[in-house]
């Protein structure tokens, strides 16, 4: 008889993980995330919120900046009846700060689901927080990255696009604000003077 090695795969083994990748213009300077567990995972409970702010009473994980709400965001894992993997909503837990999710704004209170990548900003902050599968269900990681450029240029999300200037060189075409973003091409050889 032939005998087969087999491997138990354990609930460690297939931890969902959300990766957050962090980045805030004055991050170096400020320690801005110096209280979180960068680099390292971190396990937690699926039943119970993961929450971002400045309190370090009332959040999972602080963040140490007065300009961010006590209670910032959160995400929240659920489950559905159709499917093995565990899936997260983000919520705006901020009275005044707006949060978004690639683009989209979420008011004081309000949800959406996550994709498996996507781009969440608020303030100066810019998160990417992307979802890697796994079977277990009664708890989750996550792991924290610092970047050292913004995620929103390897997205392309909310990143403004240079719209191309006619030939005539006019920008009659587009609002005041946004006659100042768009470059005025010259040719050196002509000169025109009215």
């Amino acid at each position: 008889m032939m005998e087969v090695s087999q491997t138990m795969e354990t609930e460690e083994d297939l931890v969902t993980c959300l990766h957050i990748k962090l980045y805030h213009p004055q991050q170096s300077t400020q320690g801005l995330f110096r209280l979180l567990p960068v680099g390292n995972k971190h396990k937690h409970p699926a039943d119970d919120p993961l929450r971002l702010g400045r309190d370090a009473q009332a959040c999972t994980f602080p963040l140490a900046d007065p300009r961010v709400s006590r209670k910032q965001l959160a995400f929240q894992a659920y489950r559905t009846p159709r499917g093995p993997d565990m899936l997260f909503a983000v919520q705006n837990l901020s009275q005044k700060g707006r949060v978004t999710v690639d683009g989209s704004v979420l008011g004081y209170l309000e949800r959406t689901d996550l994709p498996g990548k996507a781009l969440i900003r608020f303030g100066e902050y810019e998160m990417l927080v992307v979802r890697e599968s796994g079977e277990a269900k009664g708890s989750f990681e996550v792991e924290f990255e610092v970047l050292a450029v913004p995620p929103s240029r390897e997205t392309g999300v909310g990143v403004p696009s240079m719209t191309p200037v006619l030939e005539t060189g006019s920008t009659n075409y587009l609002p005041t604000e946004l006659r100042i973003l768009v470059p005025s091409e010259t040719d050196e050889t002509f000169m025109c003077h009215s």
